[in-house]
Parts: C-alpha cells; structure tokens; sequence
C-alpha cells in the first residue's frame, strides 16, 4: 500500500464539472470525497450515519428544519445521522465531505441529482 499525501487544490485542479463526486482518499469504511458545487441541493436525510461537510473554498449554507447553517471557508460542521438537512451555495463551493462508503449523496432519495458513479481521482 502507497502512502501519500493528499493534496486538495491538485485534487480540486482535476475535477471539470460541477456536482461531481470524486473519491480522494479512503480510511476504514469511510470515503473522503471531493465535489464543486453551485446550487440549491434536495432536501434530504442519511438515517444510518452522520455526514460531514467541510468547507475548502468559498461559503455554503444548509438549512435544517430548525435554523440555518452559514460556513465559510475552513468551516466544518456533522450533520447527525438522521437529521432532514438541504446544502446550498449561491457561487461554486469546494466540499469535501466524509461519510461511509456506500453512502449516497442524496441519502433517502434518488433523484437526478443522486451521484451512485464515484471515480477515485
């Protein structure tokens, strides 16, 4: 097993199009994916695990059903398994969320928008 060092702006170089979930490293069961994003996501749950979203460039907020999130660049924030959540960025956002690997990001929906094709980059 080759151990390197992960680099996010060389990662976030090789990714072209928008809402495109790469795989950038894994750990355990666990998936660190990548995504460039910009627009208003679905309304959604994951009910068998938390969802971490961080936040590598520009700003992202996620509504909840009882307040409203606002991160900025190097903010984190777990969203509890369970937890009816909706992730929006109004000018592309650079994302990295950690999750299970067999987590999909539209958790208890498939919709168009579910991304079920990841790509190791």
């Amino acid at each position: 097993m080759d151990i390197e060092v992960v680099n996010f702006k060389d990662k976030f170089q090789k990714v072209d199009e928008l809402h495109s979930y790469k795989i950038i490293a894994q750990m355990n069961d666990y998936y660190f994916k990548i995504v460039k994003a910009k627009r208003e996501f679905i309304w959604h749950r994951h009910p068998e695990t938390d969802e971490a979203f961080i936040v590598i460039e520009g700003s992202l907020q996620i509504d909840l059903k009882s307040k409203t999130l606002n991160l900025e660049k190097g903010d984190m924030v777990v969203i509890p398994r369970g937890i009816e959540h909706k992730p929006s960025c109004n000018a592309e956002c650079h994302l990295l969320l950690i999750e299970p690997v067999e987590t999909l990001n539209t958790g208890d929906k498939v919709t168009d928008e579910t991304d079920a094709d990841l790509e190791w980059i």
